[in-house]
């Protein structure tokens, strides 16, 4: 069938292969020619929607600098998407490099990666798309019902860290985060979702992308790279300081900053828990951050807002490329 797709929406023929994917169908195609791009196709009602939002991000980020993203190829009637017999779907081409998960996270990479992104917002700022406000199961606006998925997390000391983590967001961070700039995001910077090119840092997948808070690409990035106990936010502060070398964090942003990173690691622990019992035979895929997550959260833990803050304000004036 994706052969079949990709004939008669873009004329060309190739090998395919798939790959992993929670929710649409992503293909790596092999062009005759050499070139190597990604077909994502779905059947499903809400993808039509997530397919116009990442086709117009990803067009309307064409010719901005400072990042990586890929780029959309139009079908043969000129269309960024197609759509045939309950199928859409659009063809992409295929970043090159390495996800930062498989990377060392040297201080001038994290660096280099927090100015990237930086710079990716303020193209995204820009961009209008389609289908922003239709509903992201990762969007900030939800993480105050998650707590309905507890019954999913094994008990013991993250269970507990999730709850103390959860309860302060909705205290003290979700009533002040209207406050703060909301614009399009990729809400997904994760480190399957940056790779490292030799043309700079690339930003893949924008399905989760929508209209959110600014700081939270920044949030879920730096969320990820928690692993250093020695530090007080784990590492992250040299991912931080390269995104406020490019963006400055206002100070309401400064002090919500931490305590929306506790909020994204609980988030993702509370999801992937709940969707590996949904479908147990993906487990290992869906759960691929999850211990990365619950690690970066108990080095956070021991963070009060003040402390936080502090911390976020020193990361910003100390960590220099």
């Amino acid at each position: 069938m994706s052969a079949a797709l990709l004939k008669r929406h873009y004329g060309l023929t190739g090998s395919t292969a798939t790959l992993s994917s929670e929710i649409e169908r992503t293909i790596d195609v092999n062009l005759s020619d050499g070139r190597r791009l990604i077909l994502k196709t779905s059947a499903t009602a809400e993808a039509a929607d997530s397919f116009r939002f990442q086709t117009a991000a990803m067009a309307g980020l064409q010719g901005a600098t400072g990042f990586v993203a890929p780029e959309v190829l139009r079908t043969t009637s000129g269309a960024l998407m197609f759509e045939q017999e309950g199928t859409c779907g659009y063809l992409q081409t295929r970043i090159e490099g390495i996800p930062l998960h498989q990377a060392t996270p040297t201080p001038d990479l994290l660096f280099r990666t927090g100015s990237a992104l930086a710079r990716l917002d303020l193209a995204l700022e820009l961009v209008s798309v389609p289908a922003a406000h239709r509903p992201v199961l990762w969007h900030v606006g939800c993480w105050l019902r998650l707590m309905e998925l507890e019954q999913y997390l094994p008990s013991g000391s993250i269970a507990d860290s999730v709850r103390v983590a959860m309860s302060e967001y909705a205290e003290l961070v979700e009533p002040q985060i209207s406050a703060v700039a909301w614009q399009v995001t990729h809400n997904d910077p994760s480190p399957f979702n940056m790779m490292v090119t030799g043309q700079g840092m690339g930003f893949i997948d924008f399905g989760d992308g929508c209209w959110s808070p600014r700081i939270q690409d920044l949030a879920i990035a730096a969320s990820h790279v928690v692993r250093d106990s020695t530090l007080p936010l784990g590492g992250a502060e040299h991912l931080i300081a390269g995104y406020a070398s490019v963006i400055a964090l206002s100070a309401l942003e400064a002090k919500l900053l931490v305590g929306l990173m506790r909020a994204r690691q609980s988030a993702l622990i509370l999801v992937n828990y709940w969707r590996s019992q949904l479908f147990p035979a993906d487990a290992q895929y869906i759960k691929k951050n999850v211990a990365r997550a619950e690690h970066g959260l108990s080095i956070l833990a021991p963070l009060g807002v003040a402390s936080g803050e502090a911390a976020v304000l020193a990361a910003m004036s100390s960590f220099q490329p």
